[in-house]
């Protein structure tokens, strides 16, 4: 938990200076990815909440980065995209990612890298088997 806190001030900082947080920077990134969404579609795959992915597109709506515009299937569903500045921020998030990861992994080796994700990756099964066991 702590690495986990650590890395998430790091990125934090790192996107201060674009304006954004992490949380921020996923939306970002999934609208890039997928085109308009969803605040549901959007908030399945940040992995958070409605209302929680809600405050994140208010954040990043009034900075102008996204628009929301009725779905036009479903006139209850709002259409979360990109706006020009949102794709820019995107970019640069981007860029300021590559930049900490950088940093993050100085001094650690490909083998040592490898055997760290194979390890997180058991882990985070290991979490969602008994999510899934816990959810019956």
């Amino acid at each position: 938990m702590a690495v986990a806190r650590s890395v998430r001030r790091a990125y934090d900082a790192a996107f201060a200076e674009i304006d954004i947080n992490l949380s921020e920077a996923s939306v970002l990134a999934h609208l890039a990815d997928g085109g308009a969404l969803s605040q549901v579609e959007l908030a399945r795959r940040v992995g958070t909440g409605r209302a929680r992915v809600g405050v994140h597109i208010d954040s990043l709506e009034a900075k102008g980065a996204v628009r929301r515009d009725a779905d036009p299937d479903d006139r209850r569903v709002w259409l979360v995209s990109l706006e020009p500045l949102g794709f820019d921020l995107w970019q640069r998030s981007v860029d300021a990612d590559r930049a900490l990861r950088k940093e993050l992994r100085a001094g650690t080796t490909q083998e040592e890298r490898a055997a760290l994700d194979a390890a997180l990756t058991r882990i985070r099964d290991n979490a969602e088997a008994f999510l899934a066991r816990a959810d019956r």
